[in-house]
């Protein structure tokens, strides 16, 4: 089947040295393009993550410091990337919770613009767990019965994400989904603007340290202010956002926290 397209959607998977978002390196991209007068474009790096990849991660995509050594690195194709993806809303594979925080802080990180509050977003994963609650291998077996040959690769895995992208929108279009209430939260369409409203509607920032509320309210997701407003909060323990922005934070989860400071405090820092 064909996706129903308003803009190009790029599908695309990591893998990367760890999985801490603030320390922890890209080693390889893979990016599917889909345009919408349905033609597929790639765009693929092993990239040399400046620093040293540990033998728990090589175990998982195979990696080694010596198969790295002469590639560039990510500043080097910085900016090749983010020209490939503008325009485009971003896919993939529980992108919400590692890809796209893991990209974010790369790009931001070596100083290239990528708005990603701009793109509408789809995590394939999301809709596969509303739907069956699974894994990428599973839910390629599930539904295109096929085995997923070299998995933990970007480039295997971001192929294979795109297979299961046309495959759940063409299962599940027009099915209801229901939440762990048995309350109706949306409908399944080929659209990119519904599937992303299903899957990353709550974000404020990428990380998930911040989410909205069922009322769009900006709250905390994490420590001791979980669940409270992110506004009420800093009003009442300015030193609260003092701890996060010279904590172990995401620059993403930084700056979307002084976005929101600025404005409840009408545009002024001060406390």
């Amino acid at each position: 089947m064909k996706l129903n397209l308003k803009n190009p959607l790029c599908i695309f998977d990591l893998e990367t040295t760890g999985t801490n978002i603030t320390q922890d390196r890209i080693i390889e991209i893979a990016v599917v393009k889909m345009m919408p007068n349905g033609e597929i474009l790639r765009k693929s790096n092993v990239l040399n993550p400046t620093i040293p990849i540990p033998a728990e991660s090589t175990l998982f995509h195979g990696l080694t410091d010596e198969d790295v050594k002469d590639k560039p690195s990510f500043k080097d194709v910085a900016k090749d990337y983010a020209k490939f993806m503008e325009g485009a809303d971003l896919a993939g594979f529980n992108v919400l919770k590692f890809d796209i925080p893991m990209l974010v802080e790369e790009f931001l990180r070596t100083g290239v613009d990528f708005d990603y509050a701009r793109k509408k977003i789809i995590d394939a994963q999301k809709i596969f767990h509303m739907m069956e609650k699974r894994t990428l291998s599973a839910a390629y077996k599930f539904y295109l019965n096929k085995e997923l040959q070299n998995s933990h690769t970007a480039e295997a895995d971001t192929e294979a994400t795109m297979e299961v992208l046309l495959a759940q929108v063409e299962k599940y279009e027009g099915q209801d989904v229901i939440d762990g209430a048995n309350r109706k939260i949306g409908e399944i369409k080929n659209d990119v603007e519904t599937l992303s409203k299903l899957t990353s509607s709550d974000l404020v920032d990428l990380a998930g340290r911040m989410i909205k509320n069922q009322k769009g309210e900006e709250i905390f997701n994490f420590g001791k202010h979980k669940n409270k407003g992110v506004t009420a909060v800093l009003k009442e323990e300015p030193a609260y956002y003092d701890w996060m922005m010279n904590g172990d934070f995401p620059l993403d989860t930084k700056r979307k926290l002084t976005e929101i400071k600025l404005r409840g405090f009408g545009g002024k820092l001060g406390r």
